[in-house]
């Protein structure tokens, strides 16, 4: 049993807009009269559209209408209709994630998304994204060794990385190409934390003054270094901290990264020798480009090609945010799709004990409550302490008592386990409730507290639904 669905990746981000259209072609792989293991086998990149510079209406936001138009235009010319999809994401990336109207546009793009196109934005997505678009979870695994992939895009540097195909930590910093802009040689913007970076070092740079390609080149030297301070291969400075994006929190020391991967806009100023007017782009991507292949500690660093370097993102967002449950799950078919809900995590130590369970769940429930009434949420839990037909049974009354309130709300309830009892636990459920509840029971996926997941309409004749789980962090 094979079976090809779509996926779309829309990427608007500081610098440029870009979608691609993928086939995602999933299988049984398991042999007749066992248990059907259903798994994603094959990811092909079917179209790629131009490449456009992010409309914008002004500093602070984005033209939704001419994103509208540009997305409309690659739909049309790829022959493809937002029903013919199945997965796949819309990304508002780096400094774009920050204007005033994000969450609009994405509201703009709704009706183009197909019902099961998931709508996010957030550094940390973005990185393990962009880093498997780049191939650097692939290298890491094929290569044993510890890779990064950098992404720098126009307003932020995205990083992921990952030790034999495992990722082990994420990070973003505000450094990226179009953080200082030049129009007609003069400087039109910069980023205020740009600016506070240039003072620190001493050099002194204004909106308005001459485009003086030395003094910026130093400004870039700068931006470099601090990434590879965040990549642990040279010690950090007094002004590190302040460069992470949202105030977040740089890599894990451990363990030691030993190569990278460039992508994003810039990467292909790393990768080759760019020549002429170095401002070409109104922006200072070039130089930095030229900064970070030049930067004597990144050289520390194995460097390997990137499969994707300016698509990376939009790649990862194709064909990457996409998994499939497991084939033993139960379902409301009627309920599905839905999108963004928020996760409940029963810690691993709370799961062994019935009334930690419980309890849990009870204490947790009010944080999604608005104007106190329950909004709809997926409880998450591993599933490794109730295996045998008995303890399912018992594990089921215990979420009954849990989720008691949940039960008498208007929304499903949403169980997405790790380990592969859903099917059973869906059946207890239906019983115990005597299915007076829409029941929907996923396994085979993780989730932890902070996640969204998006559930999508069955395939495999029914057997699996394609899932999303992801972080949404807009306008933060």
């Amino acid at each position: 049993m094979r079976e090809a669905i779509l996926s779309v990746g829309i990427d608007i981000g500081t610098s440029t807009t870009q979608l691609i259209f993928s086939r995602l072609t999933i299988e049984n792989l398991a042999s007749s009269y066992v248990v059907p293991r259903i798994s994603i086998v094959e990811k092909e990149v079917i179209y790629r559209s131009q490449i456009y510079f992010t409309p914008l209406l002004s500093q602070t936001e984005i033209d939704s209408v001419k994103v509208k138009e540009i997305i409309r235009k690659e739909y049309e010319q790829a022959g493809i209709k937002p029903e013919d999809l199945k997965t796949g994401a819309v990304i508002i990336t780096g400094e774009t994630a920050r204007k005033q109207n994000a969450n609009s546009v994405l509201a703009a793009l709704s009706d183009m998304a197909g019902d099961f196109v998931v709508a996010t934005a957030g550094p940390d997505l973005e990185s393990v994204l962009s880093a498997k678009g780049a191939g650097a979870d692939k290298l890491s695994e094929d290569n044993r060794e510890v890779v990064a992939n950098v992404d720098i895009g126009g307003g932020t540097s995205n990083i992921a990385f990952f030790q034999k195909g495992v990722l082990k930590g994420t990070c973003c910093l505000d450094i990226g190409g179009r953080l200082i802009r030049v129009e007609d040689g003069r400087i039109a913007y910069i980023y205020p934390k740009i600016q506070e970076l240039a003072e620190h070092h001493q050099i002194r740079i204004r909106v308005g003054d001459p485009a003086n390609e030395l003094v910026l080149y130093r400004v870039c030297e700068y931006m470099a270094e601090q990434l590879a301070m965040a990549l642990h291969v040279c010690g950090a400075d007094g002004a590190h901290q302040g460069m992470y994006t949202n105030q977040g929190s740089p890599l894990p020391d451990s363990p030691q990264i030993m190569a990278a991967t460039y992508s994003g806009g810039v990467a292909d100023c790393i990768y080759q020798e760019e020549e002429g007017e170095v401002f070409r782009y109104g922006d200072i991507g070039v130089l930095l480009g030229r900064a970070v292949k030049n930067n004597q500690s990144l050289q520390k660093l194995k460097i390997y090609p990137a499969a994707e370097t300016i698509r990376a993102t939009v790649v990862g967002a194709g064909t990457h945010t996409t998994n499939v449950s497991g084939s033993t799950i139960t379902y409301s078919g009627e309920k599905l799709p839905i999108k963004n809900i928020p996760v409940l995590k029963v810690s691993s130590e709370e799961e062994q004990e019935p009334a930690k369970f419980q309890n849990a769940v009870r204490d947790k429930l009010p944080l999604y409550e608005t104007d106190g009434a329950l909004e709809q949420v997926a409880i998450a839990f591993s599933g490794n302490y109730h295996t045998s037909f008995n303890q399912i049974q018992d594990l089921a009354k215990i979420i009954i008592s849990g989720a008691e309130k949940m039960i008498e709300g208007p929304y499903p309830l949403i169980l997405v386990i790790e380990n592969d009892i859903a099917k059973v636990l869906g059946n207890a459920l239906n019983v115990f409730l005597e299915h007076r509840k829409a029941v929907i029971c996923i396994d085979g996926i993780y989730a932890k507290d902070g996640d969204y997941i998006d559930i999508g309409e069955p395939v495999a004749a029914g057997r699996v639904v394609p899932v999303v789980t992801k972080t949404l962090i807009f306008n933060s």
